[in-house]
């Protein structure tokens, strides 16, 4: 484990184990909880890492001390110096009896408060995300991230950027949030996958985690205006060995999370086990007969919704791969599937228990003048996708890419009831604040 940086503290919470008692050390937190007892005054500190028990007394700290540790609010920051203590009735079987205390910044009445709404909870964010659920959510997401970085650079990929703002559009249609730019026309991205796959001619393969921006008026519990999307590209790749690249980086990053925020999974009270086993591959044509056996309403054509989704997954154990979509239902770039010219060669990724879809992938087009004609019958303008289409007129390869959403792979595996719940500042139609 790499160093770490301790600011205003000799210890973090979570490093103070029986080992240390009758040792002193210095922590800096937050008040979570106050307690008057027999002339003690208790209270729960939390930090990033978890939170002890630290307990007053006159005669150690002195009556202005005191005086001033009986002013403690919920929410005051706090810098405490004192002995570790074992004592079966504290949490953990530890507590801190202090030596000094420095009030950093006392609290004024905290406002999130048991019982309140989402609404008020979501209003109040810039506080809310204080809270040990929303804590956990959010750590769980930050291993996610860090477990997919881990694998993707030890796999020979390539970490690249991709602008936000376009001149293109990736996925097109009315999920476009068209800005001003210096008076020309632009876009706010909907996916890097147009810049890299430029640059898989640089550097084979390439990935990315950043933001992309999608103008959908769905308030659902699947859907964000902007969401944060791993993205990557590979140069000579096909469909099946896109899904291998997808099931393998997964894998591995939910047993991460699992291993390094079990801690943070057991406060929300999921219990989860990584997926074991490889994951299932159907078709488009098998997942239309699920949904429709499973009372769903679709036609064959169609792009599989939230309830056919749903019902999809919730066949299965594992996550599922679904392939070979009418061209109807995807976009433009993807590859023209031989066996049946009215399908593609793409696959959608759905999480089990309902979750539904949290890849959606498959193999680009690599020939120019099939790529010409697709963007002709979506009528599009060649001329607004020049330098896309010219990435098949200098050296063209087979490649395939996929996006991932971090927020719905991150709801699959906390068990949050929406993807508001995993992302710290979520933006929807009705939310740009705070």
């Amino acid at each position: 484990m790499s160093e770490r940086i301790r600011l205003a503290r000799s210890h973090y919470i979570d490093e103070i184990t029986d080992k240390l008692a009758g040792s002193e050390v210095k922590l800096a937190g937050w008040v979570r909880k106050k307690m008057e007892l027999g002339g003690l005054t208790f209270i729960i500190l939390r930090d990033s890492t978890g939170v002890i028990q630290v307990v007053f007394r006159e005669d150690r700290i002195g009556k202005e001390k005191m005086k001033e540790a009986r002013k403690l609010s919920m929410e005051s920051s706090v810098i405490v110096s004192g002995k570790v203590k074992l004592d079966k009735r504290a949490p953990n079987g530890l507590e801190i009896e202090a030596e000094d205390l420095k009030v950093v910044g006392y609290a004024e009445e905290f406002p999130i408060k048991p019982g309140v709404g989402k609404k008020f909870l979501f209003d109040n964010r810039h506080l809310h995300i204080r809270g040990r659920k929303t804590q956990a959510f959010l750590r769980i997401r930050s291993e996610l991230i860090k477990a997919f970085e881990e694998w993707y650079n030890s796999h020979g990929f390539t970490r690249v950027e991709a602008p936000t703002f376009v001149g293109t559009a990736v996925e097109g249609g009315a999920t476009l949030f068209e800005v001003d730019y210096f008076g020309k026309k632009a876009y706010l991205t909907q996916s890097s996958q147009f810049y890299l796959e430029a640059m898989i001619f640089s550097f084979d393969n390439v990935y990315t985690i950043q933001p992309s921006f999608r103008a959908e008026k769905s308030r659902t519990k699947r859907h964000l205006t902007e969401f944060w999307h791993l993205e990557a590209e590979m140069a000579w790749a096909d469909l099946n060995s896109m899904m291998d690249i997808v099931e393998n980086s997964l894998k591995y990053a939910v047993e991460k999370v699992c291993e390094r925020a079990a801690d943070q999974l057991s406060i929300l009270k999921r219990k989860f086990e990584p997926p074991s086993g490889r994951f299932p591959r159907i078709t488009y044509d098998e997942a239309i007969e699920i949904a429709k056996r499973k009372g769903v309403r679709i036609e064959w054509g169609e792009d599989l919704g939230a309830e056919a989704e749903r019902a999809i997954s919730l066949e299965f154990d594992l996550p599922v791969f679904v392939t070979h979509y009418p061209k109807t239902a995807k976009a433009f770039y993807h590859k023209i599937y031989q066996e049946d010219p009215r399908k593609v060669v793409c696959a959608d990724l759905l999480a089990p228990e309902g979750i539904g879809e949290i890849v959606g992938g498959g193999q680009r087009i690599d020939d120019l003048n099939e790529l010409l004609t697709r963007i002709k019958e979506e009528n599009l303008d060649p001329e607004s996708y020049k330098w896309y289409i010219d990435l098949r007129r200098y050296g063209t390869v087979p490649h395939a890419g996929f996006g991932l959403g971090i927020e719905r792979t991150a709801r699959w595996i906390s068990g949050a009831d929406s993807v508001r719940d995993v992302v710290p500042f979520p933006r929807t139609p009705t939310r740009i604040n705070p």
